[in-house]
Formats: C-alpha cells, structure tokens, sequence
C-alpha cells in the first residue's frame, strides 16, 4: 500500500544578498512547522542550478491537517517572517503514492 503521505514544495527565489539572512529566518522558524503535531519534516534545499532559489519540503499525514495548518497563527508569523527575503516563487501540493528506498539507504 502507498504511503499516505500530502508534500509540500516551494520555490523561493531569494534578494541577492540575502541568502545567510533568509537561512538563518528559516532555521529561528523551524519549529512553527515541525512542532505541529501533523508534521512529518521539512527540508531546506539550495538550488545547484538557479541563483538564490531555494527549495522548501515538508511532508503531512494528510491534506486536510495541512491545510488547517496554514490557517493557524505560527504558520501566518513565520510566513510573514520570510517574505522579505523573497522576490518571487511557487507553491506545489502533492500526494506521495509511492517511496522505494535505494540503496545506500540501507547502510549497506
């Protein structure tokens, strides 16, 4: 059976210069996702190919808890604490239907 899991993406294009600034936002922030209680994680990613464009992950157990969280205060303040740093994005929902671990992740 596929995992039941909803995945969140953004894209963030960052101002020139603000990259350490936005890190730093982002990490302070961490915990108004990850301490909700329907968060999987979350990933920061850097993109190898595009200037200043960040890529933001977090997985839920499903699409109804994560859109309550989107409505809740920690969300709406951290939100607003790194839309400074932005000059433009996108926002993509998906549902996971499949996961298939490779092989270095067995430790093998």
């Amino acid at each position: 059976m596929a995992p039941r899991i909803f995945r969140v993406m953004l894209r963030m294009e960052i101002k020139p210069g603000q990259e350490a600034a936005f890190e730093r936002e982002w990490h302070a922030g961490t915990d108004a996702v990850t301490g909700h209680p329907a968060n999987l994680g979350q990933w920061l990613s850097r993109s190898a190919d595009e200037e200043s464009t960040y890529y933001i992950v977090s997985d839920w157990t499903d699409e109804p808890r994560f859109r309550a969280f989107e409505q809740s205060p920690e969300h709406l303040e951290h939100r607003a604490r790194l839309h400074p740093f932005r000059s433009a994005g996108s926002f993509h929902t998906m549902h996971v239907v499949a996961h298939i671990p490779g092989k270095a992740a067995s430790g093998h």
